[in-house]
């Protein structure tokens, strides 16, 4: 479970982290009001569960009355990579000199908790981590024991923190392990911590995501569930029962599984293409699953392509064919070129079923990603 900014800050605020001021705005004369509050400058900032808001037109500045009002009017209500913004926050802007990247999430290939710290903040992490990994510290935790204070300062100080901030970082960071722990977080970040001229340390984004198994321990951020509204195709996804993640890229992914359609995800990224999103649609999936699950894939507007991965045990490869089939004849034109493998149960029987017209066949599964990935690429 994912909550927006503004729910993790108050989880932030809540246990000691600073936060800038802020309030909750859902019209246009609202955030004019809480802005005339706050004081200006402030930063209207779409509540969507998007990463590159600012990019994407979904932050404004606003040093006036006017500019806040064209700011509430450019976001609200607008389509921010596949959703619609229906609320913002209003925060008191922050005049800093440096902006920092600190957080906390499970290593699995470790197998324990690992803290991290970079001077690179306010940009995507991820693109830190894959061009200057250097430039990100990291620090492990055993789980039973909790952050000792000397990791934090290690890593703190590996990652090049300037001194005149770093106990407040370590201090931070130290919170931010304890949230992870304390609410079963999968991952819990600051991006960017800024640093003020006075050097103060303050939370300017927030980003908490819950292990949906343990809301039951955790009543008050059930609670928030409704308020973290999900998108049109996540509601869906819940709708028909599937296990559904919506991602950034443009290959649509399908499966029978999860371990089959996480191996999808990591193979179209090794062949250069971007998951658009993780779609399971489980073991005995008869014809009308399999077309709902591919009437969800064509709705992402950002799909180029699409791959469909099944292997029969109890899914059928006869059964998921006649689905795939009876889904793209629906179709007066079909909105997106579709690469389907099928192995196992009934899978040549399959192949010999779905309509080449509509689909691409290929009997591997290497075969089929290179394929959906050369197809998203040709529609770039």
């Amino acid at each position: 479970m994912r909550l927006h900014e503004y729910q993790a800050k108050d989880v932030f605020a809540d246990a000691g982290i600073p936060t800038p001021p802020s309030a909750l705005a859902t019209t246009v004369d609202e955030v004019v009001e809480q802005a005339e509050e706050i004081g200006y400058p402030v930063a209207v900032k779409a509540q969507v569960h998007v990463g590159g808001r600012g990019k994407a037109g979904g932050i404004k500045l606003a040093e006036d009355a006017t500019e806040a009002r064209e700011a509430a009017e450019d976001i609200i209500g607008m389509d921010l990579k596949g959703y619609t913004v229906d609320k913002v926050l209003v925060e008191g802007a922050v005049d800093f000199k440096n902006e920092l990247y600190v957080g906390v999430t499970m290593d699995r290939g470790e197998g324990k908790p690992v803290a991290m710290v970079s001077t690179q903040g306010g940009v995507n992490i991820e693109e830190v981590a894959e061009e200057n990994p250097e430039a990100i510290a990291r620090e492990h935790i055993d789980p039973a024991f909790g952050m000792h204070p000397y990791q934090a300062r290690k890593v703190v100080y590996d990652a090049g923190v300037p001194k005149e901030v770093a106990r407040d970082v370590a201090s931070i960071l130290t919170t931010l392990y304890d949230l992870w722990e304390d609410k079963d977080a999968s991952d819990a970040e600051i991006n960017p911590l800024m640093i003020t001229e006075e050097d103060e340390v303050i939370a300017a984004d927030a980003v908490l995501n819950i292990d949906e198994d343990a809301l039951f321990r955790h009543p008050d951020l059930a609670e928030m569930e409704d308020e973290a509204a999900e998108d049109e195709l996540e509601a869906k996804a819940n709708e028909y029962g599937f296990d559904y993640v919506r991602l950034d890229g443009n290959v649509g992914i399908i499966g029978n599984g999860a371990g089959l359609v996480m191996t999808t995800l990591d193979l179209v990224d090794y062949y250069g293409g971007k998951p658009a999103n993780f779609l399971d649609i489980g073991g005995g999936a008869k014809a009308e699953r399999v077309a709902n699950a591919l009437d969800m894939v064509f709705s992402d507007e950002n799909v180029d392509a699409v791959v469909f991965n099944i292997f029969g045990g109890i899914t059928r490869g006869d059964e998921v064919a006649k689905g795939i089939n009876e889904a793209l004849e629906q179709f007066d034109e079909i909105p997106k070129k579709v690469v389907v493998r099928l192995a196992g149960t009934n899978a040549e029987e399959g192949r010999e079923i779905l309509n080449d017209e509509l689909v691409t066949v290929e009997e591997t599964l290497e075969g089929a990603v290179q394929r959906a990935v050369e197809y998203a690429e040709d529609e770039q």
